[in-house]
């Protein structure tokens, strides 16, 4: 948000995932939010023999997107990862978006992804020496993530 000339960076840790279908989807953690190209390196002779090495964009890549949160009895997210289980990818690939708000619960940021499936699901982690939250992971992976706002 904009104070005088200055513009604050936006916050962390008010964030949801939206998907079709799946409505309780609040986490704790997000990461994968990224795009890359891959390298192209090749030689050109240039003027008086001088070797050039130029660099020109390859094939698009992008990460994996990681959510942790506090496990519940709500089960669609393992329900969803259950279709790919059952051979029902093309069932399974879904559109969605990692929206982040801003204190008033304003939307100030979205990534959509396109043709996301969960291709891990993992449990918490238990120990009964210890007070914390048990916490699950899914993973999504996709073919395409685009920030469009």
């Amino acid at each position: 948000m904009a104070t005088g000339g200055r513009t604050d960076p936006l916050t962390g840790y008010h964030f949801y995932l939206e998907i079709d279908g799946i409505t309780q989807a609040q986490f704790r953690e997000c990461s994968g939010l990224d795009s890359e190209s891959n390298i192209i390196e090749y030689k050109e002779a240039g003027k008086n023999g001088v070797t050039i090495i130029k660099k020109v964009p390859g094939e698009m890549k992008w990460s994996n997107i990681v959510l942790k949160r506090g496990i519940t009895d709500i089960m669609e997210l393992w329900a969803w990862r259950k279709q790919v289980e059952d051979g029902k990818v093309n069932e399974a690939r879904k559109n969605g978006s990692i929206v982040l708000y801003d204190q008033a619960n304003s939307e100030i940021a979205r990534w959509n992804f396109v043709d996301g499936w969960p291709s891990k699901v993992t449990g918490p982690q238990l120990n009964a020496n210890n007070n914390d939250i048990a916490v699950e992971e899914i993973t999504i992976c996709h073919e395409g993530l685009n920030r469009v706002k």
